[in-house]
């Protein structure tokens, strides 16, 4: 299969890309900054806030190929911070990279697949857009917006072969949790008096969290399947069962155990 993977730097994008080229899949990634290529795998210079380089990056592969097959949104970022210190920048960046970029490249994307008659998206989600996370709000924010547009692309698009397919990982140690953007303000920590423990036990369960390969083989399994859930929660078991929990209990009984895990 033709595969399409954007950020294939590092973290889940080059964990993906590695074994799916082993897998014997012919697989092209993104990149803004590539270092310590991966043999088999094409990189293509693409930046997911970039329209043109959106466009692009799809027209090389269907040019070299004459499809795509898998189309894996991965490109992403996080910027934590209590919501009333984070800037409108910050707020739309966030938004522009997460979601935009992903609504950039399956603008190009779509109809290829349309024209094939087939075809499979797989785009990451987190455990973050099910739940909104105290101090990672922006973040929330963003991955609820690929849920919701997912939801509605899936309806749109069964007609004509193409399935979508969300992926809401939980904690993992990869370099997203230095590559955070965080609120940096005197203020905030002086207002927000649980914000300094919060990040801790943030980082803490990010750095200590199950490895990318772990991720990377379950996408591997869900590639191959003929028909994949619309869903794919990658996590440990306590993570997933919070996200059972958000579900059966009243959203008050909820906030109270997010709220004492996250120290507030």
């Amino acid at each position: 299969m033709v595969i399409l993977i954007t950020g294939i730097t590092s973290g889940f994008g080059r964990a993906m890309a590695q074994r799916l080229s082993a897998d014997g899949h012919k697989v092209y990634g993104t990149h803004r900054k590539a270092q310590d290529l991966l043999p088999g795998v094409t990189y293509i210079k693409a930046d997911v806030q970039s329209d043109q380089d959106c466009e692009d990056a799809v027209r090389q592969v269907v040019e070299a190929e004459g499809r795509i097959d898998v189309f894996i949104n991965n490109a992403g970022m996080g910027i934590g911070g209590p919501l009333e210190f984070c800037s409108l920048e910050d707020a739309r960046r966030q938004m522009d990279i997460n979601w935009m970029g992903m609504v950039r490249f399956l603008h190009h994307v779509l109809p290829v697949m349309r024209k094939q008659g087939e075809g499979k998206i797989l785009c990451f989600s987190s455990i973050g857009g099910l739940m909104g996370l105290p101090f990672q709000g922006l973040y929330s924010a963003s991955k609820f917006a690929i849920e919701g547009y997912c939801e509605a692309l899936r309806l749109e698009t069964k007609a004509f072969g193409i399935q979508v397919v969300v992926i809401e990982p939980g904690d993992f140690a990869t370099s997203f949790t230095a590559q955070r953007k965080s609120v940096a303000a005197p203020e905030a920590y002086e207002v927000y008096k649980t914000y300094a423990k919060s990040l801790e036990s943030i980082e803490h369960d990010e750095t200590t969290g199950l490895k990318p390969e772990y991720l990377a083989a379950k996408i591997s399994k869900i590639v191959r399947k003929k028909r994949p859930r619309y869903h794919y929660i990658i996590s440990t078991l306590e993570q997933r069962l919070s996200v059972t929990l958000k579900a059966i209990l009243p959203p008050s009984w909820f906030a109270r155990i997010l709220g004492a895990y996250y120290h507030l």
